[in-house]
């Protein structure tokens, strides 16, 4: 019977460990090295496709609008709009309705934030979760429910002429003024200032809150020095972004049925549609686009600050 075999003087070394006289050996695991493609060619199909679905088209928006129907290449069409007294009011229609918009959104949002984040009450959470639902709904969806209440033949109108027994239309006719549109905007893009700001007020330490308190000061005190310097980065963030989406805004103008009320876009759908002067369209469009982009730079600034 044989003895059992010794076992090997190497037999603690590590696997691949150098021994005296003899070469060590390859390593499988040794990392191959081959060709190392470049960065910027990862990034040329994602350029590709955005410059052929965006920004093709708005070169040729732009090249449109320096061509009149007399041919060449002129400003004459950026001439004949500046100069029209159409495009005049509609840039002011469009500027005073975004601003007011704006400004009731900020103080509606502000609100209603404030009551949902500080003030307990059942079905606050579910409330908090409905504002981000409500983001994804369409802003004619919006207006044509407005539409159901108070239009010509809405519920409000109804019940006025079945208890006044009135035969013709009822008392409130506002929502095709622009005064409508006003209301309409500041309804669908409420939630938008909201969202940043139940995020910032979700990051206050509610011990400044208790220690406020617990030192006399009252509610309106507590908000304007503790909580409205945490919330201003949400609010400029907010009320930026629906600056530039009131600019721009042709859906809730359209469905409240507004005759008296021109934007830059229903100038654009006027022009383009109505009209068949395409260069002219193009040129309020590049205006438009510009008021738009420059908007939203200072929106991506303010929100970076904000941390949104």
């Amino acid at each position: 019977m044989g003895s059992p075999a010794e076992p090997s003087i190497d037999s603690g070394r590590r696997p691949g460990a150098a021994v005296e006289g003899r070469e060590p050996a390859p390593r499988d695991d040794c990392p191959q090295r081959g060709w190392k493609v470049p960065a910027f060619v990862w990034a040329l199909p994602p350029v590709a496709l955005l410059g052929l679905v965006f920004l093709y088209p708005l070169a040729l928006v732009v090249q449109q609008s320096v061509q009149p129907d007399t041919g060449g290449t002129s400003l004459q069409p950026y001439s004949d709009v500046f100069a029209s007294e159409s495009f005049r009011e509609a840039l002011g229609t469009t500027v005073w309705l975004a601003v007011g918009a704006t400004v009731g959104c900020l103080v509606l949002g502000f609100a209603l934030a404030l009551v949902i984040a500080f003030v307990p009450f059942p079905g606050g959470k579910a409330v908090a979760k409905f504002i981000d639902v409500f983001l994804s709904f369409p802003s004619f969806l919006i207006t044509l429910a407005l539409l159901f209440i108070y239009g010509t033949k809405g519920m409000a109108n109804g019940l006025w002429t079945d208890a006044t027994g009135s035969t013709g239309d009822g008392p409130f006719q506002f929502l095709t003024t622009p005064w409508g549109v006003l209301l309409a905007e500041i309804t669908y893009f409420t939630p938008f200032v909201m969202r940043p700001l139940l995020a910032a007020f979700s990051a206050i330490d509610t011990a400044q809150l208790e220690v406020a308190s617990s030192l006399g000061a009252r509610p309106l005190r507590v908000v304007r020095q503790v909580i409205l310097p945490e919330a201003l980065p949400a609010l400029a963030a907010g009320g930026s972004l629906v600056l530039v989406m009131c600019l721009n805004e042709f859906g809730i103008v359209l469905f409240t049925g507004a005759k008296d009320v021109t934007t830059l876009p229903m100038l654009v759908y006027s022009k383009a549609m109505l009209e068949s002067d395409y260069p002219a369209a193009c040129v309020v469009a590049v205006v438009n686009i510009a008021i738009s982009v420059g908007l939203y730079g200072l929106y991506r600034v303010v929100s970076r600050r904000a941390g949104a």
